[in-house]
């Protein structure tokens, strides 16, 4: 193997684990942000548990972040909860952010 054939596999590698730790991140933003919706829509428990699977479900619907927005803002419809549309995004950014802190550990 020549050393470009061993630079390529070297960044294809990085890319994959990139990947790896992009989805990760995503997966535990979205269940920090359904404890904290499931807490305003009153869930408890394992209701709590299936609310954080529905969201991080939701979050491949497509790309970005518009797929969970769009759900918790209809859940909190649904729910009569008034709330306005920056305090959600407040709290995706919050849960984010509290998701690429525990991978950097």
């Amino acid at each position: 193997m020549n050393k470009f054939d061993e630079r390529e596999k070297s960044f294809e590698k990085k890319f994959q684990m990139d990947e790896e730790l992009q989805f990760k991140v995503s997966a535990r933003s979205n269940k920090y942000l359904g404890e904290w919706v499931a807490e305003k829509l009153g869930k408890k428990n394992e209701e709590t548990k299936q609310y954080i699977q529905e969201i991080i479900k939701s979050d491949l619907e497509e790309s970005g972040q518009e797929d969970v927005f769009r759900k918790i803002q209809k859940d909190f419809k649904i729910a009569s909860i008034e709330i306005q549309e920056d305090e959600i995004r407040k709290q995706m950014e919050k849960a984010l952010l509290r998701a690429k802190e525990d991978f950097k550990k």
